[in-house]
């Protein structure tokens, strides 16, 4: 099972995790034609989708939908969001409760899992993947990291997380007070990111993507250095116990 990042950022979000013969998205937060061409530029066929979950109905993650619809592959997202979205009627609803919530004929080895994430959406979530003895968990915008969300995470090969903003580019920088403290309450900062991933992360080799980074709020070197000054006090080095990209 493989996972590759093929957008990440306020222009929108989408992860392919899958093999040869078959995949999924998380995510589908670019126009339809840039994501059929990022995935045939990925050597990814889109007829080989079994499925495009979201984790809300901001536009930076659902603008794409109608790429899904082109290509008949199920939405799954919260009920929450498919209100959002308004495809109640057409999509299938995600509970954020344990189980195996997805189990398409193609995709007999993977499962699926939803978790509750804080955002100022409907009805957010984050999702887990588990297959061929690995397991995947894709996190994007979240205020804030509970005991549920690690536990849900935990013993993960490969993290996707949001790694929106610096706090002190945020406070010192150009936006309007509103908009701070809305960047502050609803993404997830650097130090966030990096106390979550030290309570996550085994020094077994996994690796992590950074993702969803301002390009107003945050530099790659800031994320990386917070990032790895955590780990490095767990006694994990980059490269050596974990791999760690900025996306």
């Amino acid at each position: 099972m493989n996972v590759k990042v093929l957008a990440s950022g306020s222009e929108g979000n989408c992860v392919w995790i899958g093999n040869d013969k078959t995949g999924i998205l998380i995510d589908a937060g670019l126009p339809k034609t840039k994501i059929e061409k990022i995935l045939l530029d990925n050597d990814i066929d889109p007829t080989k989708l079994d499925a495009v979950f979201i984790t809300h109905e901001h536009k930076d993650h659902c603008q794409g939908l109608a790429f899904a619809d082109k290509y008949k592959i199920p939405i799954y997202a919260s009920e929450g969001t498919l209100k959002g979205l308004g495809r109640l009627d057409t999509g299938k609803i995600v509970k954020a409760s344990g189980g195996n919530i997805f189990d398409a004929l193609r995709m007999s080895f993977v499962m699926v899992e939803a978790f509750k994430v804080h955002h100022n959406a409907a009805e957010p979530l984050g999702y887990t993947v588990n297959g061929n003895g690995m397991k995947v968990s894709v996190m994007m915008d979240t205020g804030r990291v509970t005991d549920e969300m690690i536990h849900a995470m935990r013993w993960s090969d490969v993290y996707v997380f949001e790694c929106n903003h610096d706090e002190d580019m945020v406070i010192d920088g150009p936006y309007h007070d509103s908009l701070k403290q809305r960047v502050l309450r609803d993404h997830m900062s650097n130090n966030d990111a990096a106390e979550a991933l030290a309570k996550l992360i085994r020094g077994q080799g996994e690796r992590i993507f950074l993702t969803h980074m301002s390009s107003t709020n945050n530099m790659p070197a800031l994320a990386l250095g917070t990032v790895k000054r955590a780990l490095k006090a767990k006694g994990f080095i980059a490269g050596q116990h974990y791999q760690l990209e900025v996306i």
